[in-house]
C-alpha cells in the first residue's frame, strides 16, 4: 500500500498521518524529516542537499525523490507506506510517479481531508503557544483559562507572525493554486481519492480515515 495524504493547511493532515501510519504498522514519510535525517549521517544525497541548502538554494525535486528511493529500497516489501506533505505539486507527483514502480510500489489511494476556509483561518490564525513551556492553545477552539497566560505556568502567550490572518489565507491560496491540482492527477492515474471531513472532533476525522481506508482496501488496522 502506498497512500498519499492531501489537504489544505491547518486542516490536520499530521496529526492524522501519525494516528493511521500507527493504526496500520505502515511507514509515514516526511520529506523534511528524511532530509534532516541524511544531512545528519552524511550520507551521499545528505551532502549534496546541505551543498544547496548552505548556498541558501532550495533542494531540488530530484535529490528529494532519490531520498525517498533511497528509503523506500531500504523498506519491506509488506510495509505500507503513507506520505505525509509530499508530494506538493503535480511536478513531484509525477516523479514520485516515475520512481515508485523501480521499487515495485504504486500510489495506491488519497486521502483528501478537507475543510472551510473560515474553520482553516481560525485555527491558524488562532494559534498561541507558550514560549516557556510550549503548551499550545486555540482562541476560538482551546482558548486558556485567562486570556493571554498560560494556564500551567503563567507565562505570555505568543502568536506567530505567521500565523497571522493574512498570511493563513495565502497559505490556502498557495494550496489551491500549486497542490490541489494533484487531486485531478491522482483521480486521473486510476489511484482511489477518499475524502474526509476534516471539520469534526480530531478522533471522529481519525474513525472516519481509518473506515473509509479499511472499506475501500480490505485493511485491518489494530483495534482502536
Amino acid at each position: 500500500m502506498v497512500v498519499v495524504l492531501l489537504g489544505p493547511p491547518g486542516v490536520g493532515k499530521g496529526t492524522q498521518g501519525a494516528v493511521l501510519a500507527e493504526t496500520f504498522g505502515w511507514d509515514r514519510i516526511i520529506t523534511g524529516d528524511l532530509l534532516r535525517a541524511a544531512r545528519r549521517e552524511g550520507s551521499r544525497l545528505g551532502r549534496q542537499a546541505q551543498a544547496y541548502m548552505d548556498r541558501g538554494d532550495l533542494v531540488p525535486d530530484e535529490l528529494i525523490v532519490a531520498m525517498v528511493r533511497e528509503r523506500l529500497e531500504g523498506l519491506d516489501a509488506g510495509i505500507g507506506v503513507l506520505f505525509d506533505g509530499f508530494p506538493r505539486n503535480v511536478a513531484q507527483g509525477e516523479a514520485l510517479e516515475a520512481v515508485l514502480p523501480e521499487v515495485d510500489r504504486q500510489v495506491d489511494g488519497v486521502l483528501l481531508f478537507t475543510a472551510p476556509d473560515d474553520v482553516l483561518v481560525k485555527r491558524g490564525s488562532g494559534r498561541r503557544n507558550c514560549p516557556d513551556c510550549g503548551r499550545l492553545y486555540n482562541v476560538y477552539f482551546d482558548p486558556p483559562r485567562t486570556e493571554g497566560e498560560c494556564d500551567d505556568c503563567g507565562e505570555a502567550l505568543v502568536h506567530r507572525s505567521d500565523d497571522e490572518p493574512e498570511t493563513v489565507r495565502h497559505r490556502l491560496d498557495v494550496y489551491r493554486e500549486q497542490t490541489e491540482p494533484l487531486v485531478r492527477y491522482y483521480r486521473e492515474s486510476g489511484a482511489v481519492v477518499l475524502e474526509i471531513d476534516g471539520d469534526q472532533s480530531i478522533d471522529d476525522v481519525t474513525q472516519a480515515a481509518r473506515r473509509a481506508l479499511e472499506d475501500a482496501f480490505d485493511l485491518e488496522g489494530d483495534a482502536a
